[in-house]
């Protein structure tokens, strides 16, 4: 007896079906993940590059308020640096001292936090199916072998009674562990992906709180020598 995958369905169970379609649906969700993580992260990183490269002249001029005025800029509103440098200039601008710098600090810290739960976007959904795809399979697999008995009891040892059951419950298995691999991939790419922007972002963090320092050591400066 020939199987094919048209007649397995044809013939699968309720329970079988539904198992399927779920892993087909969690499949589809960890692609769809996938493909708009792809476009927001190179998005993000090719406009925070781009902004970099415009803040250089600012900040070496000690121009904060040029900086933040580029920073707000439209072209750079999915700029993960943009979203970093714009709360920690506004809070130092507003006021340039110790207290300010504190300010500027906490600021940055908040905004880091948001900006990661933001990148990571969607995750949730490539780690459930990595790590349950294979049981929601295996259920299918259930299914399938309590088929298979019920063949086996309505028709004897009838061998092609019997194909079709044990096929859903393979099908299923195979399922299964190709979605979760697929998800696990997936997750553990932009997970790599994620982390070096999380490393570019406290960098960058760093850079300000240092430039803000250099700014109270010269105004402190120049109060000294009034």
């Amino acid at each position: 007896m020939q199987i094919d995958l048209v007649e397995i369905w044809g013939q699968a169970t309720g329970p079988v079906r539904f198992v399927i379609a779920t892993m087909g649906a969690m499949g589809v969700g960890s692609i769809y993940v996938a493909l708009e993580r792809l476009w927001a992260l190179t998005k993000a990183r090719n406009q925070s590059r781009a902004l970099a490269g415009e803040l250089a002249g600012p900040f070496s001029k000690n121009d904060g308020a040029a900086a933040l005025a580029i920073a707000k800029k439209p072209e750079f509103k999915d700029s993960y640096l943009g979203h970093l440098l714009v709360p920690g200039l506004t809070e130092f601008i507003a006021r340039q001292d110790r207290h300010g710098l504190e300010a500027t600090e906490r600021a940055l810290q908040r905004a880091s936090i948001d900006e990661d739960a933001s990148l990571r976007k969607g995750f949730a959904i490539l780690a459930t199916t990595g790590a349950t795809c294979p049981f929601v399979g295996l259920v299918g697999t259930i299914f399938g072998i309590i088929g298979a008995f019920q063949a086996m009891a309505d028709g004897g040892g009838d061998m092609d009674k019997l194909l079709l059951p044990i096929a859903e419950a393979l099908i299923a298995t195979a399922i299964g562990i190709a979605v979760a691999i697929v998800g696990v991939w997936l997750f553990n790419f932009f997970t790599h992906r994620v982390d070096a922007i999380t490393r570019d972002m406290n960098t960058s963090v760093l850079e300000l709180i240092d430039w803000c320092e250099k700014q109270l050591i010269a105004v402190d400066g120049q109060a000294a020598a009034k």
